[in-house]
Order: structure tokens, then sequence, then C-alpha cells
């Protein structure tokens, strides 16, 4: 049985942290391997890459999530008790609470509430020198996501509110003072929606039926019990900040708009309504997001001749991955035409998780992100007009999330919103 290769460094914490998107498949490639094993937080994990690591990697039979993710991250981005640490019928009991808000209707709903964000976040721009779109975003995207989910959100609250739900995602995979930053944001959060969740129990507040904030508060497990007030803040918040994360990928999109000036032009034709899903999902692909999710082995197997030892924890490449040169011609081209004859293979394009998402852990919100990004390249190459000034936007891969080092600014906003029905940007 052959050896898995290993690294050689006593611990690659710190080459982890430094190279957060490419630490795995860099690697990968100078072993000439899918896999290979180091050591993280002083124990021994597994790192993998590519379509059929994905491939085994979701196979439940083999992998479970609790007690997978690193625990600075869990009392940061995900929060304790939320759906990303469970298992088995329990997990596809919870997973079904999140898919029934993800019907089209109801996305619909949300992306023409966040149409009206857009719209009103443009004038205001209007009177503006220059914005950094990012920052921007992020009130744009909370105000919609409270609004949508059925979350109280009073205006003297919002500043506040959208510092402490982006620390969440912006933070998380800091070190130092962000970092706790982002946790002060975590107690935060969970106690005003704790006290959401309370008032929506005691009838003191009446959020419609099939909003997310209805929905998680009258949820209940297996055994018929409601969730904890905790638990389901913490899963409520797993509606809100995803939403709000989706800035991430919009600057993105302004980002390819900028550096290829042809996907600008085919927007603005219109005449091909495909390509705006292609463009979307080239975005999706080629820039960063979630750099690799974690499990760990439910029992010890054997794979290609490795032996995976019981409990190990393994990390799997989403960033790698989507950029795996088996999968993807030419993969660190921009192209957002090799979409039109995607396989839709659920295990070689894996920004937010692959496999199916009733049964596995694939981010339920990926509807929502993919609608949100098209509107948004809607309203960017087509609704406003705007300047991009002299600034550094060379991806900064070293931090989490990865951003252009400037955050994308623009200046000289120009909105041009006559007879634009917000419901049909869906």
């Amino acid at each position: 049985m052959p050896e898995v290769p290993r690294t050689r460094m006593p611990d690659a914490t710190l080459a982890l942290i430094n190279d957060p998107y490419q630490f795995i498949s860099k690697r990968c490639r100078e072993f000439g391997s899918d896999l290979f094993k180091t050591r993280l937080m002083l124990q021994m994990a597994t790192c993998m890459t590519g379509p059929e690591a994905a491939r085994l990697f979701y196979d439940e039979s083999r992998f479970i999530r609790r007690g997978a993710m690193v625990g600075r991250i869990q009392k940061t981005l995900l929060g304790k008790g939320g759906v990303q640490g469970l298992d088995d019928e329990a997990h596809r009991h919870r997973k079904q609470m999140f898919m029934s808000l993800m019907r089209p209707e109801r996305i619909a709903s949300l992306v023409a509430r966040t149409a009206e964000e857009w719209d009103a976040s443009a004038r205001a721009w209007s009177l503006k020198g220059e914005v950094v779109l990012y920052d921007e975003l992020h009130v744009l995207l909370t105000r919609a996501a409270c609004a949508w989910a059925g979350v109280p959100l009073a205006e003297p609250e919002v500043e506040q509110r959208t510092r402490e739900i982006t620390a969440l995602f912006d933070c998380a995979g800091s070190v130092g003072p962000k970092h706790w930053w982002a946790r002060l944001a975590r107690k935060r959060s969970n106690r005003w929606i704790e006290s959401i969740i309370g008032d929506i129990r005691d009838a003191r507040i009446h959020p419609p039926e099939q909003s997310a904030a209805h929905v998680v508060a009258w949820h209940r497990d297996l055994e018929g019990e409601l969730l904890t007030p905790h638990v389901a803040a913490v899963e409520l918040l797993n509606v809100v900040r995803p939403i709000v994360a989706v800035g991430v990928y919009i600057t993105f999109a302004a980002h390819a708009l900028h550096r290829h000036p042809e996907c600008r032009r085919k927007l603005q034709a219109g005449d091909d309504a495909s390509y705006t899903e292609s463009f979307v999902q080239e975005v999706r692909r080629f820039y960063p997001f979630f750099p690799a999710v974690a499990a760990r082995l439910r029992r010890e197997f054997e794979w290609n001749g490795y032996r995976f030892p019981k409990g190990r924890r393994v990390l799997l490449d989403l960033y790698g991955t989507d950029h795996d040169a088996r999968s993807w011609e030419s993969p660190e081209t921009f192209q957002p035409e090799r979409f039109r004859d995607w396989d839709r293979s659920p295990f070689s394009f894996i920004p937010q998780g692959g496999g199916e998402y009733h049964v596995h852990h694939r981010c339920p919100g990926e509807w929502i992100t993919i609608e949100l990004m098209k509107l948004a390249s809607q309203v960017l190459s087509k609704d406003i007009q705007y300047d991009v000034p002299e600034q550094d936007l060379r991806i900064d891969y070293s931090r989490l999330p990865a951003l252009p080092c400037s955050r994308f600014i623009i200046s000289n906003v120009r909105p041009d919103l006559t007879g634009r029905p917000a419901a049909a940007l869906s």
C-alpha cells in the first residue's frame, strides 16, 4: 500500500493561513498527487483536491461533519449548533428547513427587494465622488436580507447590524484584533436574533409565515422539539449572513466587467439570455470565495490504494478543484462561454460545496447567490454608469475572503433607473 505524501514542515497552520486558496493545490502539484497529509493545529490532517476527491469527500458513509470545523471558524463564521455540523438524518431534517426557503417565488421576492435597494443605493452614490463598492454592498444586502427574512431592522440599527453581520465572514479568517472582533460580533448577533426568536414565539412580532424568521422560529427537530433560542439564532443568521456575503462575488463581478469589457458589451446587448448566467458562473469558478471545507473520517477505509484512518480531519480544496485542468480547459482564463457546454457535474464545480442539495453539505443558498449576482451584473453593466479610477485591483489571496486590494472603488455614478420593473430582474 503506497504512503500518502507528507509535507516536511512540523506544522503547516501558518502556511495555510498565509496562502489559504492555493495551499492545497500547490502541494498536490509538487507531490504529483491528489492528496497529501500534513499537520494543522498540531493534528494530522489529509488535504485533497480534484473532482474524484470531491466525489469521495461527499460520501456520507465515509465522512462526517461533527467536530470537523476548526473552532475559530465555528465561533465566528458558522456559529455553534448549526446545520453545517450535523450528520445523517439530523442533517437531512434540518436541511429541509433551509430548502423550503428556496422556492422560486421566494427567491424572486428577494431579488425584487434587492433591486429596490440597488435603486436607492445608486441614487445615493450619484451624490458622492467615490464609493468603495464592497463596503457599500454590505449595507445594501443587509437591508434586503433582513426585510426578506422577516428580521426587524430599525433604521438606527442598520449601521451596527451591518458591521456585525459583515464581521462574521469578513474577519473570521483573520488573526489578532480582527478575529476577536468577529467573535464579539458573533455574540452580539446571536443575542440580537435570539431576542427576535423570543418575540416571535411570544407573539410580540408576526413575520410572514413564509419568511425565514417564522420558519426557523417554529422549526422542530427530529424529537419534535423547537430549536433552542441559541440554535434558532444561529440558523437564522445562516440565512442572513450568506446573503450579505454575496457582496464578495458581486465585487468580483464588477472586477471581471472592468478587466473584460467584452463581457460588459455582451451583457449590454441582451440578445443572449443564457449569457448572464454563464458570466455569473464563471465569476464563481474563476474568483476565490471559500478555499476549502472540512470533514472527519467516519471509519477507516482505503481509496486508490491509500489508507484513511478513522477520525482523521480531511480538507477538500474548493478553489483548486474549480481550477483543475482535468475538468476545465485553460482554467486560469476567464471564459464565460465554457458554461454553455458544462456537464453540470456536482463534483467539478464546487465554489459553495459539492454533491446534491437535498442530501449533502452543499450550500442551499447557492440559487440565491446566482440570482443576486445576475441582478448585480445587469445593474453594473446596464442600469448604472460609473468610472473606475486608478486603484490597486490585484486580488489579495492572503485574506479571507480574498478581495481586490482596493475593494473596488467606483466614481461618478450615473443611474439610469427609469422604466425598470424590479420584480422582472429575477
